[in-house]
């Protein structure tokens, strides 16, 4: 039988490879002996923030005409799963900067771009996204917050936005406002960035979580906040359209974050369980254990290698992203947390406390079904994808 050449393609290039080594080394170092006390205080991990602008893993998407590593989406989702693997909530730094600064990469002029990804690509600044509200969640064209524009060219926002994450670290914000009240629902939306500095503008108390808690959460507040003209993010009436393509890209790092999240509770029940003695032997040799370690990890694979599909489309554009990105998302969310509750089983009484970290991975997980679009409308987008 002769080797067929197309098979030697189907693995990781070196580079990514190599990647993945140091990311996870740094993890391992500096990332974490920080995330108990992170979570528990529930603080900014900022020995993360400081550790991934020291290695220019804190925005690593940012192309390399701003200042940045020019990390295509796969890679960029190896240094999300690898820290994730160590500290959910510091994974979130480089994949909301990702989130924060993609409309900007996808629709935003020149300008623009060269005014705010130098300082996410130099570790200056961290960017965040603002398009949730409290009653427009998963139906984002219902949002309220508006934008009046005025005679100068400038523009006045009004309203709130929910959930934000990083909110009150970010320096800026990618912002969805409704532009024409009157208008057709869908086309009637544009992005702003805004600055922390901006008259008008304010954040809410954090909100307190079930997970990801070294990560802030607050609202945003808009008081007659003036943005000027030229912060606008593509045309006016597209910012929907910009939104929503923003979430088939990034819709992938957070499948990313949920591998890296699976993978840490599993490295730990695996190591619990070698260790752990009962009626004279090792856990590890029963086989009821055993099967639940070939599930997980069986589980787990597939999730990675859905994300990392969805990843590589991604950088493409390919057309079919949308159903990728949705794939990805929601099967790799929902494999984190089958494998982080089974991993709290195998530890026993010892899973759930907060000795060892599997209740924390746990905790985390949950978020990962919800956000970036709930499951339940990941599944939509894929029907639709399906139907069409």
């Amino acid at each position: 039988m002769s080797a067929n050449p197309d098979f030697d393609t189907y693995q990781l290039p070196d580079s990514h490879r190599q990647l993945r080594a140091a990311v996870r080394e740094l993890a391992d170092a500096e990332i974490a002996p920080h995330a108990a006390d992170v979570d528990e205080q529930a603080r900014y991990p900022q020995e993360a923030h400081e550790a991934l602008v020291a290695s220019d893993f804190f925005a690593p998407h940012i192309p390399e005409e701003y200042g940045g590593a020019g990390a295509d989406a796969l890679a960029t989702c190896i240094v999300i799963e690898e820290v994730a693997r160590a500290c959910a909530s510091a994974s979130l730094i480089p994949a909301v900067n990702k989130l924060g600064t993609m409309p900007l990469l996808l629709a935003a002029s020149e300008e623009v771009k060269q005014k705010y990804l130098p300082p996410v690509a130099s570790g200056e600044a961290t960017f965040s996204y603002g398009l949730s509200e409290r009653e427009a969640g998963s139906d984002t064209a219902a949002m309220v917050t508006t934008a009046a524009e005025q005679p100068d060219g400038s523009w006045i926002l009004n309203g709130h936005k929910a959930w934000i994450t990083n909110a009150g670290v970010s320096k800026y914000y990618t912002v969805l406002a409704v532009n024409d009240p009157d208008g057709r629902r869908g086309a009637n939306v544009t992005a702003f960035v805004v600055e922390d500095t901006d008259e008008g503008f304010s954040v809410g108390p954090k909100e307190r979580k079930l997970g990801i808690k070294g990560s802030p959460t607050r609202e945003l507040y808009f008081e007659n906040c003036r943005i000027p003209g030229d912060r606008i993010v593509g045309e006016v009436g597209d910012g929907l359209k910009i939104a929503l393509r923003t979430l088939d890209h990034t819709r992938v790092t957070i499948g990313a974050q949920a591998v890296g999240i699976a993978q840490g509770a599993l490295d730990a029940a695996v190591a619990y369980v070698k260790e752990r003695q009962q009626f004279g032997k090792r856990i590890a040799d029963f086989q009821g254990i055993q099967f639940m370690l070939a599930d997980m990890a069986m589980e787990l694979e597939a999730a990675r290698q859905l994300t990392y599909v969805a990843a590589a489309k991604s950088e493409r554009g390919d057309r079919d992203l949308p159903f990728f990105g949705a794939a990805a998302k929601c099967y790799a969310s929902d494999v984190a947390m089958k494998v982080t509750v089974d991993a709290v089983q195998l530890l026993g009484g010892s899973g759930y406390v907060r000795d060892f970290p599997v209740e924390r991975f746990m905790r985390d997980a949950k978020i990962t079904q919800i956000y970036e679009g709930t499951n339940q409308v990941q599944r939509i987008v894929m029907a639709r994808q399906v139907l069409a």
